[in-house]
């Protein structure tokens, strides 16, 4: 997004002001004995690397492939929340899928952080939890009761603190403040840009019954007011959050971007034992080293994370045996299970000129709000486009699509699909019209069963993985989110919009019967990001899986995982509040395990 000649030098200020506490050189690192080495400073960890170094003598090392998220160009793309719509392609991976089947064989975008923070510095910042169902079917599926919401909510209240929104507005009866944090690192935040939608949707809440719409969450709202990680006007990340000045100071934290682990080497094997994995390879040339001494943890994330198990030979053996990799360790389900959250865009034209529309195409008034936001850090430029609301719903008790293919939620608390409601043009498939005004809803399937994989390309770690995540393939998800487009009608067919909205846009007019829905769907659908499943959490005594409860890797010693690849099951939520919670948890798991003090 160009910045037509305003400066940002207010935003930049507030970011990390120097990079000497950053490595990029290995030769810094190559001859250094440290107990833990993570790979990957993306959500989960960012949050390990600090927490492992609160204790002086626990020595880390953190490796990351992406770039500095507080300098370089276009950095303010990643930290101004407007600017999300447009972030640059060098803090993304840049992978695509492989054809999806179930779409008429498109092959889709597929967003990844390739920055420090990963993609809670590049994603649209939605903070939300998942019901208590979430968090008690993992701890049904591990056999872990510590994975249970009872247990996991601490952990979610220590990462987190609610801050006010940019326009210190009263936020009674909007937010439950006992269920937020109140002294963690990650800053969220509720709107703080009023919107002509904001009193049109709550209306609409009240006059719609919910044989109108859906059956709300009990648990819930039907609609509520979206919190994001957004505090005092700017993003908060795992890497704004967790490396901090403060921490990257750490004599015992070193962290090292800009480089790739190109695979984990095996540093012992005996036939009384399982085999060690606690050296890593660094993609330098000729290629360096590492080993650690107690942990190696990876945390490249649900693509990631698969593809350098594999190619370190830990996966299914007839596939590593496609690319000529030696199995070391046969474990079938590394890259299997992948789920994530397929969306459609619905949009319509509405009668005000007071949307976003025009800031993209006004250079005049696009300036005047980044001179706003540099002097006091409000208005639209320092909130999230995405929208004021956010809406989960379930099926109705009575639904035949339920009858029919039973419940993929987790339990009665958790939604069938989500509808957001945005001031603008929203799409990831369309190109924004260079006219008008509009209101948008993001319609998304949150309790797919359609499940997909990663797979190597080769055996080389340069080649993107083969990700498929199965977009539509199941019967059940085409009917869901079906019935959420109709859904997602009916909710602007309220009282609350008439005289308001004028017309559906050209292509979500297409929408009126199931047919028509099927093929809008087929050729609209994109990722909401948020792969997870690629090395799933089972109990110990089950052989499927690739992690146990603690997040060690079966049959390996050595060898944890600590990012969204573990889930065994998707969230009905947005992803990163989970991991953030995932590896807070798993921070302590590894303290107990070595004899680290745990904080407070």
């Amino acid at each position: 997004m160009l910045l037509q000649g305003v400066s940002l030098l207010s935003v930049l200020s507030l970011l990390r002001p120097a990079a000497a506490s950053l490595l990029t050189d290995h030769s810094l690192v190559a001859h250094k004995t440290y107990d833990f080495v993570i790979v990957g400073g993306g959500t989960a960890g960012a949050v390990l690397a600090n927490r492992l170094t609160e204790h002086p003598s626990v020595q880390v090392l953190l490796i990351e492939a992406g770039v500095n998220n507080a300098q370089g160009p276009k950095v303010n793309e990643i930290q101004v929340p407007y600017f999300v719509s447009s972030i640059e392609p060098t803090f993304d991976w840049n992978y695509t899928t492989i054809p999806q089947s179930a779409l008429s064989n498109q092959t889709i975008p597929y967003p990844r952080g390739h920055v420090l923070g990963g993609s809670s510095s590049t994603n649209f910042m939605f903070y939300t939890r998942g019901s208590s169902d979430e968090f008690d079917r993992l701890a049904r599926v591990s056999g872990d009761e510590g994975w249970s919401w009872r247990h996991i909510l601490p952990y979610i209240l220590k990462t987190e603190t609610l801050s006010l929104p940019v326009d210190g507005h009263n936020t009674s009866g909007q937010v439950n403040l006992t269920m937020h944090g109140k002294s963690g690192p990650v800053l969220t935040s509720l709107p703080g840009n009023a919107s002509v939608l904001d009193t049109r949707v709550i209306a609409t809440t009240s006059q719609l019954s919910s044989d109108g719409l859906e059956e709300p969450c009990p648990s819930d709202l039907l609609v509520g007011w979206l919190q994001s990680t957004i505090g005092h006007g700017v993003r908060s990340s795992a890497a704004t959050a967790f490396l901090t000045d403060e921490t990257l100071s750490r004599k015992n934290l070193d962290v090292l971007i800009g480089t790739r682990v190109t695979r984990l080497i095996r540093t012992q094997h005996s036939s009384y034992s399982a085999p060690a994995f606690l050296g890593v390879e660094l993609a330098q040339s000729p290629r360096v080293q590492l080993t650690a001494r107690k942990e190696v943890i990876l945390s490249a994330g649900s693509i990631g994370t698969p593809q350098i198990l594999m190619l370190s030979g830990i996966g299914d053996r007839e596939e590593l045996s496609l690319h000529k990799i030696a199995t070391l360790v046969d474990l079938p389900d590394v890259g299997k299970n992948m789920q994530d959250h397929p969306w459609v865009p619905l949009q319509w034209q509405v009668n005000t000129n007071d949307t976003l529309d025009p800031i993209n195409r006004n250079p005049t008034l696009k300036n005047e709000l980044i001179a706003l936001y540099n002097s006091t850090k409000q208005g639209p430029i320092a909130n999230n486009p995405g929208g004021n609301q956010i809406g989960w719903f379930r099926l109705p008790t009575d639904s035949s699509i339920l009858r029919k293919f039973g419940d993929s939620t987790a339990g009665p608390l958790s939604p069938h699909f989500e509808l957001t409601f945005g001031n603008s043009f929203l799409s990831f498939t369309q190109p924004e019209p260079e006219a008008g005004n509009f209101m948008s809803m993001c319609v998304a399937l949150v309790a797919p069963t359609s499940r997909g994989s990663v797979k190597l390309a080769s055996s080389s770690a340069f080649d993107a993985p083969l990700i498929d995540p199965a977009f539509m393939r199941a019967e059940s998800d085409l009917a869901i989110l079906t019935e959420a487009v109709k859904a997602a009608h009916r909710f602007v067919a309220a009282p609350a919009w008439k005289d308001f909205i004028i017309a559906p846009f050209s292509e979500a007019a297409k929408t009126t019967t199931d047919a028509d829905i099927h093929a809008y769907i087929r050729n609209m659908v994109a990722t909401f990001r948020h792969p997870m499943g690629t090395a799933a959490m089972s109990s110990t005594q089950d052989s499927k899986g690739v992690v146990n409860p603690d997040l060690r890797v079966k049959k390996v010693k050595g060898l944890r995982i600590v990012d969204a690849s573990v889930f065994p099951h998707i969230f009905g939520a947005h992803l990163q509040a989970p991991v953030y919670a995932i590896a807070e948890r798993a921070a302590d798991l590894i303290k107990l395990d070595h004899g680290i003090p745990l904080s407070r």
